[in-house]
């Protein structure tokens, strides 16, 4: 989506804040003992409460309202009735929409106080998210789609780890999934459309300390690592500026 009007900026800004609201709620109340499932119906109550839908359930009838992923999933974790354990990495994945605009929002989190133990995902997480806000700030005028992909990219090898090379950001605005239909975490030759003034984009990191790929799991929804690795995913869903990314889901 390219934003044209200050409408258009007012109603994402709004599902923005609604899905960050929804992200960091879920975030600080995990606890070690609940369930997935009971995660995921505060992330419902939050939403309902401002009149959001979730995307994946409207869009693609996920079963949950929102995607939970722990420790070897990676992405599109179904809510359930795991009990969340001390070490555990979770992923917490918030789309929804609004009045027909939508926001894509993901953090992820090593359950605990911080011990050694803990310490190859706590790194884990820290690196995903400093890719992110690299990505972030290669999405600017001047720059094409896959600049977002090195800048993620070089962050990744120069903290000893990889990218997941079959996961994606994309657009979003008007869809959860639009135009560029792919925002790669590498460097991808077709990935050359120039960015655009206004384009609304979900930068989404997966970083990993394994292999560069994942598969489908048995249940048809859950992507987890084919080597038995860790990956950490952070997201968030951008306005490009003519002085920089605007950054709707903080």
């Amino acid at each position: 989506m390219i934003v044209k009007t200050q409408a258009e900026r007012d109603a994402l800004e709004c599902i923005g804040r609604i899905v960050s609201k929804t992200r960091d709620a879920m975030v600080s109340s995990v606890r070690v003992g609940m369930t997935t499932r009971e995660l995921d119906e505060i992330g419902g109550r939050i939403l309902e409460k401002y009149g959001a839908k979730s995307a994946p359930m409207i869009d693609y009838h996920f079963p949950g309202y929102t995607c939970i992923s722990v420790n070897q999933t990676v992405a599109h974790g179904i809510p359930d009735d795991y009990k969340i354990k001390s070490g555990d990495l979770i992923n917490v994945d918030v789309s929804a929409v609004l009045d027909g605009f939508y926001a894509d929002t993901g953090k992820s989190i090593v359950v605990g106080d911080p011990i050694a133990s803990h310490t190859v995902k706590q790194n884990l997480c820290r690196v995903a998210y400093e890719a992110m806000i690299a990505g972030i700030s290669a999405a600017k005028l001047g720059n094409q789609i896959n600049d977002i992909g090195i800048s993620i990219f070089e962050t990744a090898k120069k903290n000893g780890y990889t990218v997941i090379m079959n996961l994606t950001g994309h657009g979003i605005g008007r869809a959860l999934h639009e135009t560029p239909q792919a925002i790669s975490n590498y460097y991808c030759r077709s990935e050359n459309d120039k960015i655009e003034l206004g384009q609304v984009l979900a930068i989404e990191t997966f970083i990993s300390n394994g292999s560069n790929m994942v598969r489908d799991s048995s249940n048809g929804w859950a992507l987890k690592t084919i080597d038995g690795g860790f990956v950490a995913q952070f997201e968030h869903t951008i306005i490009v500026q003519e002085d920089g990314p605007a950054i709707i889901t903080l």
